[in-house]
């Protein structure tokens, strides 16, 4: 389970599918998860499986970088 510290995670991914015009369920299709987590991962829930987002931000053309902030702390 990955911890998501914020929601910009969450408006990322909504913008994206927005954008590419598909609804919540033809995104959970393309992805091969539930719709339940795509809504879930949309609406910033803290805790979620890290293979499914890594495998919807894929069918969204998107992908996760990991970053060390000044202060240490990893955005």
């Amino acid at each position: 389970m990955a911890t998501l510290p914020d929601g910009k995670l969450a408006s990322q991914v909504r913008a994206r599918r927005a954008y590419l015009r598909l609804r919540q369920e033809e995104l959970a299709d393309l992805a091969g998860v539930s719709e339940r987590f795509v809504y879930a991962l949309e609406n910033g829930k803290t805790t979620v499986q890290l293979d499914k987002v890594l495998t919807v931000l894929n069918a969204l053309g998107l992908h996760l970088e990991i970053h060390r902030g000044a202060d240490g702390e990893i955005r």
